[in-house]
């Protein structure tokens, strides 16, 4: 089953009353809580932000989940108040700190597009673009910086994380020797971080309890895993509708667990002339390429590790009552394993 646009939105719209209680500490249990048509949950006003944050479905996964955890949280419990605006200034703060290293990582791929859409450099110039970035991330720690020291520390802590995952990732580009602990780290900290904070801190932001926001995080963490595993099988299987071309990190010598596990498995003529197309690709090479991914069952190998990342998220979800934010969450899941861009 797919999930699209529309049904996502008019699944986050259930109103509920807010809580109001400060008199009792969050003790992770489920509240009885009364529906009322005149309040909007989150992801009333959330979902309208993200209209206005450019991308294509795919690049919103991230802020969606955010929203979710966020309903989740006050589904189970959430005693202390906290103002529906937050919703908002957070996703769009998470959004402004996390874009800059896309807008940098154009200018370093010396990439046109993103996602079907022109890239700034192109148009601005490297010099503008890259001060657009330094903007947009100042303008997310302006907003960020209005929550206690632990929420901005963690996502000050992602962002962090995200540079050095570049910096090893831009170590181990044509790099024959990467293995798949390499490639784990690179995605932990550069693709699948951002998805563990933005979760966790969605929690604490509506009052869950440590333990239980960091169940979010490793939700986050499995669930951005995936997202990556699942974006390497489309750059090599290639689809019109993810915006770029098929191959595009085959061609920037990026080392995606696919071609690692061929590499791993592949032996005497089969690993050389494998490792002579990564080293200089061309369109010709696909159908070889392909081949040989399909020789060593590579292709299939990031399929299993994407539905074992999956179930993994999924697991995370158990010790949260059943509620309508719980089955968005786990629809996300889904979302991840059927997209295409």
């Amino acid at each position: 089953m797919t999930i699209n646009n529309r049904q996502l939105r008019s699944s986050t719209t259930k109103a509920v009353t807010p809580p109001t209680s400060t008199t009792k500490k969050n003790t992770g249990k489920a509240l009885q809580k009364s529906p009322s048509p005149t309040k909007k949950r989150p992801a009333d006003k959330a979902t309208n932000a993200l209209k206005k944050v450019p991308g294509s479905p795919a690049k919103k996964t991230k802020p969606t989940s955010t929203v979710i955890n966020m309903e989740v949280s006050d589904d189970l419990l959430s005693l202390e108040p906290w103002s529906y605006q937050d919703a908002d200034s957070f996703i769009m703060a998470k959004k402004m700190k996390e874009s800059p290293p896309s807008l940098h990582d154009d200018i370093n791929d010396e990439a046109n597009e993103r996602r079907g859409k022109p890239t700034i450099h192109p148009r601005a110039g490297q010099a503008k673009a890259v001060i657009a970035g330094d903007w947009l991330f100042v303008q997310g720690f302006g907003l960020g910086g209005r929550y206690n020291e632990s929420i901005v520390t963690l996502m000050a802590r992602g962002c962090a994380n995200i540079a050095v995952s570049v910096f090893h990732q831009l170590g181990h580009v044509l790099n024959l020797a990467t293995t798949p602990e390499d490639y784990l780290s690179i995605v932990r900290g550069k693709t699948a971080g951002p998805f563990a904070s933005g979760c966790q801190a969605a929690g604490l932001v509506a009052g869950l309890s440590n333990e239980d926001a960091q169940a979010l995080e490793r939700f986050g963490m499995q669930l951005g895993i995936a997202f990556q595993l699942v974006d390497d099988l489309l750059d090599l299987r290639g689809d019109e509708r993810m915006g770029k071309p098929r191959g595009a990190d085959v061609y920037e010598g990026k080392m995606t667990l696919p071609l690692i596990h061929a590499l791993t498995l592949s032996h005497g003529r089969h690993r050389e002339r494998l490792a002579e197309m990564i080293e200089s690709f061309e369109d010709s090479n696909f159908e070889e390429l392909m081949r040989l991914l399909d020789r060593s069952s590579s292709l299939e190998y990031a399929e299993i590790l994407v539905r074992t990342h999956l179930e993994r998220a999924q697991s995370e979800l158990d010790r949260f009552p059943p509620s309508e934010a719980k089955e968005m969450m786990l629809l996300i899941t889904q979302l991840v394993m059927e997209r295409h861009a």
